[in-house]
């Protein structure tokens, strides 16, 4: 299959009009998977607009302990925190090669003046983040690795007709460990306990969700 120009890529349904202006605008880049785009305290002046593939942002401990603020593909950006000069609040890296449009600040700008509108898209997207930061942050102080697993995958299950609900993609025990601040293997360890109590099940890339989880384990 060849590859997907960046036209075709700019123009996908995923992209709103206002993005896709503002995708034009800036510099169309491939990378590889694994590929460290922001680092965590470091200054930086640009915006990245995924075409293509899936980026995670993420935090890094003492001891290579990680958790994850959120996995983005097509139709998201990243890198709006640091437009105000300071240093990047977060690192970001490529989870499966992806394609991005690097909009510099100056672009940026230019585009405001031309799209007002987009000023607000942008400061709402800040806010929502700023919102789910929070949310993650008592879930974290409030609940127990169980209860944060729990939440995790109520929330990225999509009912299907059968009645069940499950989680489409490859979402592996290392990326699940990065969103509940714990180890990998107590990730395995919990799905292997709800795998043998009938409550999940792995049916090829997806989880599926067999009945409702319960409170506690």
């Amino acid at each position: 299959m060849p590859q997907a120009t960046a036209t075709d890529l700019i123009d996908q349904p995923a992209l709103g009009e206002s993005l896709r202006a503002l995708a034009r605008r800036g510099e169309i880049r491939r990378y590889r998977r694994d590929t460290l785009l922001i680092t965590e305290g470091e200054l930086g002046d640009t915006l990245f607009v995924i075409l293509a593939g899936r980026l995670r942002s993420f935090a890094a401990g003492d001891g290579g302990r990680e958790i994850t603020y959120g996995v983005y593909g097509p139709g998201e950006y990243l890198g709006e925190m640091s437009l105000d000069g300071g240093p990047r609040s977060a690192n970001v890296i490529t989870l499966e090669p992806s394609v991005c449009a690097v909009v510099t600040r100056r672009t940026l700008q230019a585009h405001i003046a031309a799209h007002p509108d987009f000023a607000f898209e942008l400061l709402a997207k800040v806010i929502r983040r700023a919102r789910a930061a929070t949310l993650s942050a008592k879930q974290l102080a409030l609940n127990d690795v169980y209860g944060r697993l729990v939440l995790l995958l109520n929330r990225l299950a999509q009912a299907r007709p059968d009645g069940t609900r499950a989680i489409d993609g490859h979402l592996t025990h290392r990326e699940i460990a990065g969103h509940l601040g714990c180890s990998r293997e107590m990730v395995s360890r919990l799905l292997k306990d709800l795998e043998r109590g009938g409550y999940v099940a792995v049916q090829g890339p997806a989880l599926v969700l067999a009945r409702a989880l319960p409170a506690r384990w």
